[in-house]
């Protein structure tokens, strides 16, 4: 699995990116013309791509960079629905441009973006009824998306959602190091519970305690899975 995979909570990283290749299906002319009808954003890490709350003016496709979308709860904890990757669109559920956006997308490193209007994508459904089934692919993936990460969050406990997490970094950024694998990707501790939907204070203790049993090893703000076998056997315990 490439390293610009999008990721989710998920039971496997299978599927994770179907929903880049949404465009796929639209011709060379018809995706100049898709591409066309939008304006070029280039967002700086750190800047919000859109905002909860905001008005919804249209929809976001990821041409080149990462954008975290997330929902922010009324106490101001956060859960990560997702980390997008070039190919994807963000802005959604809403198309037709009414109504608030239900979360938020904040660039993770520097983006070059697509931006279609909503206006400019109804002209663009009518004028290109293949653009119309490319976008049904497209939703259909997201769909697919929040019902894994719905599916984790209510019959996974959070210890099971953690294992699996770190059990899917692994497959998708793991280097092969003798009997352990290097997770070849800086994660923090914040930005973890915000995937797994829990407290930074738990994943602490967790990760301390994986530690305590030679589960995993942490240098550096770099995590080595030293015993993939115990991380499975937390999943697939009877």
């Amino acid at each position: 699995m490439a390293s610009d995979s999008a990721f989710f909570m998920s039971e496997s990283i299978d599927g994770l990116n179907v929903g880049a290749q949404f465009l796929d299906r639209l011709s060379a002319e018809q995706k100049a013309q898709v591409l066309a009808a939008g304006r070029a954003v280039f967002t700086a890490q750190g800047e919000m791509v859109f905002s909860q709350g905001e008005h919804h003016s249209g929809i976001y496709i990821i041409r080149r960079g990462q954008v975290r979308v997330y929902y922010t709860a009324p106490s101001g904890r956060e859960i990560t629905l997702a980390y997008w990757t070039p190919g994807h669109f963000i802005g959604g559920p809403e198309i037709a441009g009414e109504g608030p956006h239900m979360w938020s997308g904040i660039a993770m490193e520097d983006c070059e973006i697509t931006a279609l209007s909503s206006p400019a994508l109804q002209r663009l459904l009518v004028q290109v009824p293949a653009f119309a089934l490319a976008l049904i692919d497209g939703l259909i993936a997201k769909g697919k998306c929040y019902s894994s990460m719905a599916q984790m969050l209510g019959t996974r406990s959070v210890i099971e959602r953690l294992a699996q997490y770190l059990l899917n970094l692994a497959e998708l950024y793991g280097l092969a190091d003798g009997d352990t694998v290097i997770i070849n990707r800086k994660v923090t501790h914040d930005q973890i519970a915000a995937m797994v939907g829990s407290t930074r204070q738990w994943i602490t203790m967790m990760l301390k305690r994986f530690q305590a049993k030679r589960i995993i090893a942490i240098e550096d703000g770099v995590i080595r899975i030293r015993r993939l076998d115990l991380l499975e056997d937390i999943l697939f315990k009877e």
